[in-house]
């Protein structure tokens, strides 16, 4: 289990990380979200080792976080990391090493991951003349080579295109049944939703949402109502309870502060026409997001 405990970091005078507590159970894949400066990156490092607290404690397996732990970690960061001279192959080579693996570990992995991915033919190609998202899939291999017992994934999916962005999906899967930890950060909220059971949202160096995802979205009060109908529906939003609404091609989404409303807004379209699709659904994700934390997640 990944513990945080009264976790807090502080540069000078600024707070980037307030008090942070959270438990992370082995085989989970957990969200940990947050608007740009909220404290995730800065999380991550302290996860890492690469900052200490400046109180509080972080502990894997209940034993300190350290460079003779460090290689039970995996990190895929935001930014690329990557030697842009390097060979695919030497790159693997070096950084397995790194962790402690022999060569022919390294070449068993690589071709596994290699496979796995369809880049068989990037392994003598050199970092820079590979797109993006070929770039992406290779710092993910390095991040996964040396098989750790947890793994953080900070913005995995940048730079896939929606072919690649599934590939990655199932391996995160595998990894996870597998019993690999993975504490996982994305913008797109839809990918959180997929794979997370339970999230922490960070605001100004603060938890302010946490818990089991079904749990706070039960929690949230607000629902949304779905309607798709072949004629003019923006008559709805004047009904009482709608908070706000978004016209669709075909339709409308409007959101309701309680189930109830949704049984107004059917009668109000009864007898009007043909009505293809009627649906009173949970908050999204991105939903909670702006309510708690006021601004959108980009």
């Amino acid at each position: 289990m990944l513990t945080i405990n009264e976790v807090r970091k502080q540069f000078g005078s600024f707070t980037a990380v307030d008090g942070i507590n959270l438990q992370i159970p082995k085989g989970e894949i957990f969200g940990l979200l947050g608007a740009n400066g909220a404290g995730k990156t800065t999380t991550f490092r302290m996860i890492l080792g690469l900052l200490t607290p400046s109180q509080g404690r972080i502990t894997w397996n209940d034993k300190e976080i350290s460079y003779e732990t460090s290689d039970l970690i995996g990190y895929l960061p935001e930014e690329r990391g990557l030697y842009p001279k390097l060979t695919v192959r030497e790159q693997l080579i070096y950084l397995g090493q790194l962790r402690g693996m022999t060569r022919s570990q390294i070449q068993e992995q690589t071709n596994k991951w290699l496979q796995r991915f369809g880049a068989e033919e990037y392994l003598n190609k050199k970092v820079e003349a590979l797109s993006k998202g070929n770039q992406q899939k290779i710092q993910f291999i390095a991040a996964v080579l040396h098989r750790p017992e947890l793994l953080i994934l900070d913005e995995p999916f940048s730079g896939l295109d929606p072919v690649n962005v599934e590939l990655l999906k199932s391996a995160v899967h595998e990894l996870k049944k597998e019993g690999t930890t993975i504490v996982f950060s994305s913008h797109r909220m839809e990918h959180v939703e997929e794979l997370c059971q339970h999230l922490c949202i960070m605001h100004r160096g603060k938890s302010v949402v946490q818990g089991n995802l079904k749990e706070i979205k039960r929690s949230f009060g607000k629902k949304n109502v779905s309607v798709k109908a072949d004629f003019n529906l923006t008559y709805l939003k004047d009904t009482a309870g709608v908070i706000k609404h978004r016209t669709t091609g075909d339709g409308i989404i409007l959101q309701v502060e309680r189930e109830e409303v949704a049984q107004d807004l059917f009668r109000a379209i009864q007898s009007k026409g043909f009505v293809r699709k009627f649906e009173l659904e949970e908050p999204s994700l991105n939903d909670i997001f702006i309510e708690k934390v006021g601004v959108v997640h980009e």
